[in-house]
């Protein structure tokens, strides 16, 4: 199944892979490969590289092959122009791809899109529709549009050049990153994996490639391993970028033959990988992007003395959105509590309070009046607080300080 060469029969051939690097060459960048001690170190591998295309052009690996498929359209597909779904990274490369080639383009996404990736789409010079609660509805409505103005529908993954296009990262890879074992590659729709398998599994070395999925949004594993394509009837996932309900008939074909194991993680751990992306490899990687280093930071993959490829595949993100995912990153990892506490002398015990959080070493990250509620003692005020710290230890030392305060009570605390 998954032996080296090249198997003709597949829709996506090496010969597809190298013609479209040649093509896409002067508009898309040649994305760094960022090795991490700290990474191999977590997952017991022999080295970690991240493939960094959240640095790539509109922040995502997407513009690959979207300027791939329609930089082959005709003159006449040209003038009709192009309609794409998307939740939102495919939007903006059909959205640069079209500005670069001058093709008119229309964008319909999701209502969960990102705000971020619907301006940055404008941005580009799209048309933007808003169509549908998941991607599933937009898609439909798009494929609707399409038939009726005459315009190209390019598909965000089940297209023979799209994944040829991002098939491109399997070529820099090889390049990069010589001693490669294993390569961690989120899945969606499956273009990414697929284009990039493709490259792998023709190489003269055996590379593994593994494909991640959240556990909300995990329909690739039963599918391959029933040998046809399994849809969910809903996902749920904070990784709304590979949150798709299957592979369509392309990837699937494809994936059946270069991919070797599929797992998932949580949300929690996808948050917990944001997060430590941000802190030690200094990079902003929205959810879908750093779901392939929370499996390499799991149990689910055995990587022990490997050189592992991570695909961190976008940054595109809210601030606010990742505020959020950071902080419940942090609590994955047990350096973010949150406690409620009752005050005896408000306001003055707050400032005990603070002086106490700061004499162990901690951060007090909120400090604020609670809701009241039944339970309350009616001479305390109730307060909430949340501690950043290296660890449950401190965390606990912190809170073991703050209950021998004269007139500090705790009330809540989830770290035990």
């Amino acid at each position: 199944m998954n032996e080296g060469g090249e198997t003709s029969e597949r829709p996506v051939t090496l010969t597809d892979v190298e013609d479209a690097r040649a093509r896409i060459a002067d508009v898309v960048h040649r994305t760094p490969l960022d090795t991490s001690r700290t990474f191999a170190d977590m997952s017991n591998a022999a080295s970690v590289g991240l493939k960094l295309e959240n640095v790539q052009r509109t922040g995502s690996f997407k513009i690959r092959g979207a300027y791939n498929k329609m930089a082959q359209l005709s003159p006449d597909e040209r003038e009709a122009g192009v309609i794409a779904s998307s939740a939102g990274n495919h939007a903006q490369g059909v959205a640069l791809a079209g500005d670069l080639l001058d093709i008119e383009t229309t964008i319909v996404v999701p209502e969960v899109t990102p705000a971020a990736k619907i301006e940055a789409t404008r941005g580009y010079g799209a048309d933007v529709v808003v169509e549908g609660d998941i991607y599933e509805r937009s898609y439909e409505y798009a494929l609707e549009r399409a038939a009726e103005t005459g315009e190209t529908f390019v598909h965000p993954f089940d297209d023979a050049a799209i994944v040829a296009g991002q098939g491109t990262i399997g070529l820099e890879l090889l390049e990069q990153y010589p001693d490669l074992d294993t390569v961690l590659v989120a899945i969606g729709g499956g273009g990414l994996i697929s284009g990039i398998g493709t490259v792998l599994k023709a190489a003269e070395r055996d590379v593994r490639v593994i494909g991640v999925q959240p556990a909300g949004a995990a329909h690739a594993k039963p599918s391959l391993a029933a040998g046809e394509i399994r849809e969910l009837q809903s996902v749920d996932t904070v990784a709304e970028g590979i949150a798709d309900t299957r592979m369509l008939e392309t990837t699937f074909e494809i994936a059946r033959e270069v991919v070797d194991d599929v797992v998932s993680v949580s949300d929690r751990e996808i948050a917990a990988a944001v997060t430590l992306l941000a802190e030690r490899a200094k990079t902003v990687a929205e959810s879908a992007g750093a779901a392939p280093l929370a499996a390499a930071l799991s149990d689910e993959v055995a990587l022990e003395g490997e050189h592992v490829g991570v695909v961190i595949s976008g940054g595109n993100i809210n601030l606010t959105e990742y505020a959020d995912l950071t902080r419940t990153g942090l609590c994955e990892l047990e350096r973010y509590a949150e406690a409620r506490l009752a005050l005896e002398g408000w306001p003055t015990a707050v400032g005990d309070v603070v002086e106490v959080v700061e004499a162990e070493g901690a951060e007090l990250d909120v400090l604020e009046r609670a809701r009241r509620t039944g339970d309350d003692h009616p001479n305390r005020t109730p307060v909430t607080i949340g501690l950043e710290g290296n660890g449950p230890a401190q965390l606990n030392g912190v809170l073991e300080a703050l209950a021998e305060l004269e007139g500090v009570l705790v009330v809540e605390w989830p770290l035990e």
